[in-house]
């Protein structure tokens, strides 16, 4: 273990340009357009129709190419699956799948990724990947229950993956009460502050 770990990390140096290919930030703009427009939406908003009234905008932080960020892929087999905690009854079942090796600034970092195996087993989700992680911005400028970040499992046979922190939500339960939110497991609590993402409004 020790020696994929070492080889993991030695490839991050590697790959710590492969996430700086985005056009100023075009998908940024491109996600929180489609993150606020489902706000705005009866439908799939979980803000009341009193604060979807007064809806404008999620409160983020500008994009920052030094948060997109190459990521190595340590993929893991044969995980137990396990029930992640969340704020309310409802839990589900998750599998870690891998564990992504990734630089920022100066400090080598890593967070696991998980799977939901009623996910799994449709065909449009097999291959989504759900990041929850905390940060040291946590109940200071983001939200303190942590956010997510989700993307596609890579088909690269080399491993690598883009990791967007400028992509980092909030769950639903930072906006509304009712919610079963995921709580972000204890291996993904960040020990830096990651200036990147949704922010949180403290009144």
């Amino acid at each position: 273990m020790k020696s994929v770990i070492t080889v993991a990390v030695a490839l991050i140096l590697s790959v710590a340009s492969y996430g700086q290919t985005d056009d100023q930030g075009a998908e940024y703009r491109e996600f929180w357009l489609k993150t606020e427009t489902e706000f705005k939406n009866p439908d799939e908003s979980p803000l009341s129709d009193a604060k979807r009234a007064d809806f404008d905008s999620i409160p983020r932080y500008e994009y920052s190419p030094e948060y997109r960020v190459g990521a190595v892929w340590e993929e893991r087999k044969y995980e137990k699956p396990f029930k992640i905690e969340t704020t309310g009854p409802r839990k589900s079942m998750y599998q870690k799948v891998a564990v992504l090796h990734f630089k920022l600034g100066n400090d080598s970092l890593h967070l696991s990724a998980y799977q939901n195996l009623e996910l799994m087993r449709n065909p449009v989700y097999k291959d989504y990947i759900f990041l929850p992680f905390t940060d040291e911005s946590n109940g200071f400028e983001t939200y303190g229950g942590g956010r997510y970040i989700d993307f596609t499992m890579p088909g690269d046979p080399s491993g690598k993956v883009i990791l967007d922190f400028n992509k980092a939500y909030n769950p639903y339960c930072a906006y509304s009460d009712g919610y079963s939110c995921p709580i972000p497991p204890s291996e993904n609590n960040l020990k830096v502050k990651v200036p990147a993402g949704a922010k949180y409004e403290y009144k």
